[in-house]
């Protein structure tokens, strides 16, 4: 006869469960210890997953592949825009450090959000003279193979950053292509889709994607728009007025759009007085300072005006009001370096929806609900990104896979006597 177990013992962990935990728990330090080394890398793949997946849904439902779409995604969106955000960074830093110096706390700051400082000082030197002057490794000795050492240095950032870039691209194009089943997986793991647990990480979701792919789009949109206002310039400015590194300039007012209020004034304006001290200086006339002037209305008007008035209200996310993500975007790249722009606005929303779906109920005590409490018109409500999600689901095309079976398979072997297919039947 057994022995009755007491209520205590029954709820002590066992032997082999406590065992189990502790091998768990030392799991995730590894894994914890392996994301923590690798931010940039798992928060810029999270970023290109979360801008672009509206656009692999849409292309999900033309093509009716996961794999495919998730590919066109990729090379189309993703890579051009990391290649474009590293270049863009190396330039600014190369046009930086000629101006001032390294030793400069604006060349500093520039290194610090660009990931530049990470490279040792004279990895930098070599960077930017050979990003300058690609000839140069050839002046001192005439050979590329006597400034061979040179080269390698001078290239280690570049190769560490495509690498970076790649496994970036391949962590987004793998969860673009595997979102489902990532989900499916999660929700069995936090216990069902009625939970708190998964109120809470739904409405991060939905709040991820609207930020990051809203901005994204309004980012792309601001920064065309100016790269061809600032190349007009130049094309009908009178000789000895030009607007510096068009590319750059166009790609940095992109960026500062995502500030609330400022928007490209922190690029344009100076561009502007650049363009009137090259007027001044060069005693040109007062014909020159009349087109300053005018050019100043118009990037106004184009950079400033219509990106608020028109497009920000139809391309960026409507769920967060851009203020509250405003010191996210501000604090974030000097706090953690150029991935802090993409690290800061995801910490944000995990807190936002923490205080609106779970913070309530901790401090009073109360059962928690997996509904928002608090600030209801901040975030997404769970409840509509629940029925979105199942909306979804049911127009989203289901691709057979080699692994599925058909319908002849499932009669494959369901042609034997009950007796053949169980061989326990006869058994008593």
């Amino acid at each position: 006869m057994d022995r009755p177990t007491s209520g205590l013992e029954g709820r002590l962990p066992t032997r082999s469960r406590t065992a189990w935990w502790a091998f768990v728990l030392f799991l995730g330090a590894v894994v914890a210890y392996v994301v923590g080394s690798f931010m940039g890398l798992v928060v810029l793949g999270v970023f290109g997953y979360y801008a672009t997946r509206p656009i692999c849904v849409r292309l999900r439902s033309v093509t009716g592949s996961r794999q495919l779409a998730a590919t066109l995604t990729a090379l189309s969106v993703i890579v051009p825009i990391l290649v474009l955000f590293a270049v863009a960074g190396l330039r600014l830093f190369q046009t930086v450090s000629e101006q001032f110096g390294d030793g400069n706390v604006v060349g500093r700051l520039i290194a610090r959000i660009t990931g530049v400082d990470a490279l040792s000082a004279e990895q930098r030197e070599q960077l930017v003279s050979l990003l300058s002057n690609p000839t140069s490794v050839l002046d001192a000795g005439g050979s590329l193979w006597a400034n061979l050492g040179t080269v390698v240095t001078a290239l280690q950032g570049v190769v560490g950053g495509l690498f970076l870039l790649g496994l970036a691209t391949t962590l987004a194009y793998f969860l673009l292509a595997n979102d489902d089943d990532v989900s499916e997986g999660l929700v069995e793991l936090i216990g069902g889709r009625d939970s708190t647990a998964y109120a809470y990480a739904i409405a991060v979701d939905a709040d991820l994607e609207s930020v990051f792919f809203g901005n994204l789009l309004f980012v792309v949109a601001s920064a065309i728009l100016a790269t061809v206002a600032y190349a007009v310039t130049n094309l009908v400015a009178p000789p000895g007025l030009q607007v510096p590194m068009v590319l750059v300039a166009g790609f940095l007012t992109g960026i500062a759009s995502l500030i609330p209020v400022v928007v490209g004034k922190v690029v344009y304006v100076p561009i502007v007085a650049s363009l009137g001290f090259q007027a001044v200086s060069g005693d040109r006339g007062d014909g020159s300072l009349v087109f300053v002037g005018a050019v100043l209305v118009a990037y106004v008007l184009l950079l400033d005006v219509l990106p608020q008035s028109f497009l920000q209200p139809y391309l960026s996310g409507r769920r967060i009001d851009p203020i509250l993500l405003l010191f996210a975007y501000l604090i974030g790249p000097i706090l953690f370096g150029w991935y802090g722009i993409f690290l800061m606005p995801i910490l944000f929303v995990l807190v936002l929806e923490a205080i609106r779906i779970v913070l309530p109920e901790l401090l009073d005590g109360e059962r928690i609900r997996p509904e928002a409490t608090v600030a209801e018109d901040v975030g997404t409500d769970p409840k509509d990104a629940h029925a979105g999600e199942e909306e979804f689901q049911r127009d989203d095309p289901q691709p057979t896979t080699e692994s599925e079976p058909g319908p002849e398979a499932e009669f494959e072997f369901d042609t034997g006597p009950e007796a053949d297919r169980n061989p326990n039947a006869d058994r008593s």
